[in-house]
């Protein structure tokens, strides 16, 4: 495993994260399992583990707790995010208030075990919501040491760009992968003002191996009803791609990994899975590069230029 400075934080993270959300940490995701593919992510070198207080029906957060417990944390960086809480029937809220995001750190800290957060992300704020009172609060969070690092995960461009120009935000978490190359001038801008910058949905949902036609387990029809309801348009796009999954001495996933990780803007990027296989294959993907033939294929299927 590789490791690459977080922005200006001070933090250094694996080059491969592992995601704590969605099915894995949904009941119905068996817990045993749910906790071996983060005990064996550390095994491997994984040091970042992202999550949120929202996520897999507010279920996420403490079972990564779970699986922490009783481990030497010293040298994890995890993320979590606030501003979004599960309230029920599969409903998702928000509150950005300066109150809630403090209580919302104060709960994450319990419900992870932890004595200091290393990296709290505010979870798809709009510009309008990053208020002075809230950022006094999140700065007062890090002069009480209860967290380390602040950061902003969005896919909006535009907030992004926004908490770029922010000095209190330490790091961003944007969509960025073969189907959206145009966030790599954000990811530049955002590195250059000295903000580590976390690249989520990096293997494009499985998009470019149409995933949603491979079913084989709950998780699977899950993922595949999601991504049909929700990202259509990726779907039909990731067909351009299919050629990363024949190509000869790396998987696809592990070419869609290259691809990401060969912005040296980039600290990390953060994969999700539910089978201690496919977690093995995304983290031998660190340190891998992709044959230039490959870079301008990929480009010509992007629309771009050679």
């Amino acid at each position: 495993m590789l490791y690459r400075p977080l922005g200006r934080t001070g933090l250094t993270v694996s080059e491969i994260g592992f995601g704590c959300a969605s099915y894995w940490g949904k009941p119905a995701f068996d817990e045993t399992a749910a906790l071996r593919l983060v005990h064996r992510a550390i095994e491997l070198g994984v040091t970042l583990f992202d999550t949120g207080a929202s996520y897999s029906a507010g279920e996420a957060e403490p079972r990564l707790g779970r699986a922490l417990k009783g481990r030497d944390v010293s040298g994890l960086v995890v993320a979590t995010k606030a501003g979004t809480f599960h309230t029920g029937g599969g409903r998702i809220g928000r509150d950005f208030s300066p109150a809630a995001i403090r209580a919302s750190a104060e709960h994450s800290l319990r419900r992870l075990g932890l004595e200091v957060l290393p990296l709290l992300q505010l979870h798809g704020p709009a510009i309008s919501e990053l208020s002075d009172e809230l950022i006094a609060v999140l700065e007062g969070l890090k002069a009480q040491g209860l967290v380390r690092a602040l950061g902003i995960n969005s896919f909006d461009p535009s907030v992004i760009a926004h908490a770029i120009d922010m000095p209190a935000f330490d790091a961003v978490m944007v969509d960025y992968n073969v189907l959206r190359p145009e966030r790599a001038a954000l990811v530049a801008r955002a590195a250059a003002a000295g903000k580590g910058v976390l690249a989520g949905m990096p293997l494009a949902m499985g998009h470019t191996g149409f995933k949603v036609a491979q079913i084989r387990g709950p998780q699977d029809l899950w993922y595949a009803a999601r991504g049909l309801v929700r990202h259509r348009d990726e779907v039909s796009r990731g067909l351009r791609f299919a050629f990363l999954h024949r190509l000869p001495g790396m998987s696809g996933n592990q070419a869609a990994l290259a691809y990401v990780l060969g912005d040296p803007n980039v600290s990390a990027a953060v994969i999700g899975t539910t089978r201690v296989a496919h977690l093995e294959e995304d983290v031998a993907a660190s340190g891998m590069t992709l044959p230039s033939e490959v870079t301008e294929r990929i480009g010509r299927a992007q629309g771009r230029q050679p």
